[in-house]
């Protein structure tokens, strides 16, 4: 028994030596990446149960060396745990991935949700219409957001949405292909929104047929256009900034390591131990693939994941938001 303890615990690390190297480095890698981040920390901890049953002391050495190696991209928020009153002054925010705007729901129950969140600032994802082939075409439904959000001022461009209660001061930004860039008058300043959505790394289809790799790299070379272009635009921003929206990449997926480290992930914010933005309609949720950042001065003051009631597979980010 302790043998096949310690073998479980070499491959495991072979393994995770593997993801370290290649994981947000080698394009095929992305799917292995898939794996729910919790399981970096549960395997370990399980192989250090049944280390401390049998007795493997190396076994147990390693499986505690892969725990602490893979930490960072498990996804467990010990910040959670603390106990601290979130701060709700500032500017509230909500930010959510509408799995297509509404596509066959009823809109009168969708635009109510909108407005029930009560936010003055939307950050929405998915301004647009589509089914599993993968075509999409995009819809205009400005007057009825306008009718909905008369206090709000509205930017639309490439498939997302920003509704704000405070003006714009430009015009919006359009940053690589799937993401918007709105800077709002807020106070005596300007704030920088990011309204962010990375492309999904895989068409779900055979793994075996040509055609998924293919489709897989077209994917991750797109996914490194926009991740380049949003960092490239971040970097040349002077304002204090709000990135958030759906990246479509878990702590365990190496492509979030490429935020500029100047910015600050909001969950340290948030009162989850486990946070997870999806599936929403699952009744396990693995995988936060929802995130927000600031920098530049702005501060998060409380973060948290609201239930989308069956309208999309995402959670709504709502955070507070201070400059």
């Amino acid at each position: 028994m302790t043998a096949m303890v310690l073998s479980c615990a070499l491959a495991w690390a072979v393994f995770l030596a593997l993801h370290l190297v290649l994981n947000g480095r080698w394009w095929p890698w992305l799917a292995v990446s898939l794996l729910p981040p919790v399981a970096l920390a549960l395997v370990p901890l399980v192989l250090l149960a049944a280390a401390a049953v049998t007795g493997g002391g190396l076994a147990a050495a390693l499986a505690a060396g892969c725990l602490l190696a893979a930490w960072p991209q498990n996804g467990i928020n010990l910040r959670g745990l603390l106990a601290r009153e979130p701060g709700e002054d500032g500017l509230r925010l909500v930010s959510w991935n509408t799995q297509h705007w509404n596509q066959g729901g009823d809109p009168d129950r969708f635009y109510a949700f909108l407005r029930a969140l009560d936010a003055d600032v939307y950050v929405l994802q998915e301004y647009l219409n589509g089914f599993e082939g993968g075509e999409v075409w995009d819809i205009d439904d400005g007057e009825r957001l306008r009718a909905a959000f008369p206090g709000h001022h509205l930017a639309v461009g490439n498939n997302s949405v920003t509704l704000s209660r405070f003006p714009p001061a430009g015009p919006p930004v359009p940053v690589g292909a799937c993401s918007l860039r709105v800077d709002l008058r807020a106070g005596d300043g300007v704030l920088s929104t990011y309204n962010v959505h990375i492309p999904v790394q895989l068409t779900v289809m055979n793994p075996l047929r040509p055609a998924f790799l293919r489709d897989m790299r077209r994917r991750a070379a797109a996914r490194d256009r926009e991740y380049a272009a949003l960092v490239a635009d971040l970097r040349g921003n002077p304002h204090p900034v709000l990135v958030t929206g759906d990246f479509n990449t878990s702590a365990a997926i190496g492509d979030i390591r490429r935020m500029p480290p100047s910015l600050r992930d909001a969950i340290g914010a948030c009162r989850a131990v486990l946070p997870a933005s999806w599936n929403a309609r699952a009744r396990l949720r693995l995988w936060r693939i929802d995130w927000a950042f600031t920098g530049g001065g702005a501060r998060v003051g409380s973060y948290r994941f609201r239930d989308a009631e069956g309208l999309s597979d995402h959670l709504v980010q709502e955070l507070t938001v201070t400059v």
